[in-house]
């Protein structure tokens, strides 16, 4: 019975720590989950259509382990604005020490390469251009800058989506002209609306000396939104010949959304409007479905 007794308390012992160290990770990515896994597994599904039902899963976890090592190292650099305004994160909640976090921030960049190597060289490429991405925009500091915030952005966007695409779908290699078109549109949307995420952060990006777009143009800087958030969506409509009443749809949610932004005066006001920005966001990401579905899986521009 001792054995049994000690057996037991050393496998709920490992279980607790499994499950402590999952919620860790989970924390790490908790604040990105709907701005950054959501959005990328759902252009990955409608960029190229997954081709049996157990290829979501693997989506969604590739998205959110490259993820993760973005997180981890945006979360080691500067601790100044998290232990202001986001102290429920792993770091300053103490589930996990500083350098704990850097040691996990850096093996996590062979660990998710090798990972994604089941896949293809391919994704395995993705995964280690999205850690370039990650190193410019983090440690080298492009997040101070809010061009430099905006390309890198874009750019590790790109490098995402153009894993899940593969993953998602039936050719692991080489995505069709469709999702390649997604990813490069996508990855522009994203480019140029992405500080939409910087409104309701614009207390936190002061405090560390970020110069962001709300802070660097003021007033105006709610107009740098709205604006190519009606252009694009236009557009869209327009590349995936999307009928008038989808398209008029579309293009409501995008006055909607916009309008959130320049109404908006408070930091809630603006967790709102963020809110509908994502939804905006999403519904631009899964215009290539609607192109294969009204197309029967044709291949635009051929």
């Amino acid at each position: 019975m001792t054995i049994v007794k000690t057996l037991g308390r050393g496998t709920a012992h490992v279980v607790h720590g499994l499950s402590y160290f999952m919620y860790t990770l989970f924390l790490f990515n908790k604040a990105d989950i709907k701005t950054t896994v959501i959005p990328i597994s759902l252009l990955g599904a409608a960029s190229a259509p997954i081709h049996d039902t157990p290829g979501a899963p693997h989506v969604v976890l590739w998205v959110f382990l490259n993820l993760l090592q973005f997180c981890v190292s945006n979360q080691t650099i500067d601790g100044s604005e998290d232990a202001l305004i986001k102290t429920w994160r792993p770091i300053p909640a103490k589930r996990i020490s500083h350098a704990q976090a850097i040691a996990l921030r850096w093996l996590l960049i062979p660990g998710v390469a090798l990972y994604s190597m089941a896949y293809s060289k391919q994704t395995m490429y993705a995964s280690l251009l999205f850690s370039v991405f990650t190193i410019m925009h983090n440690e080298l500091e492009g997040h101070r800058y809010w061009y430099m915030k905006n390309l890198t952005n874009g750019l590790g966007f790109a490098a995402l989506g153009f894993g899940a695409v593969l993953i998602a779908g039936a050719n692991h290699e080489q995505p069709d002209r469709v999702a390649a078109l997604s990813i490069i549109f996508s990855s522009c949307i994203f480019a140029t609306t992405t500080h939409g995420q910087d409104f309701k952060d614009e207390a936190g990006d002061r405090a560390i000396g970020r110069r962001t777009i709300p802070i660097v143009f003021g007033a105006m800087a709610k107009y740098t939104l709205f604006v190519p958030m009606l252009l694009w969506s236009a557009g869209l409509c327009r590349m995936w010949t999307v009928d008038t009443t989808t398209s008029v749809g579309f293009l409501a949610l995008a006055l909607y959304a916009g309008s959130h932004y320049l109404s908006a005066r408070s930091v809630k006001e603006f967790q709102v409007a963020y809110v509908w920005y994502n939804v905006w966001l999403s519904c631009a990401y899964a215009m290539p479905a609607y192109y294969r579905l009204a197309n029967h899986g044709a291949s635009i521009m051929s």
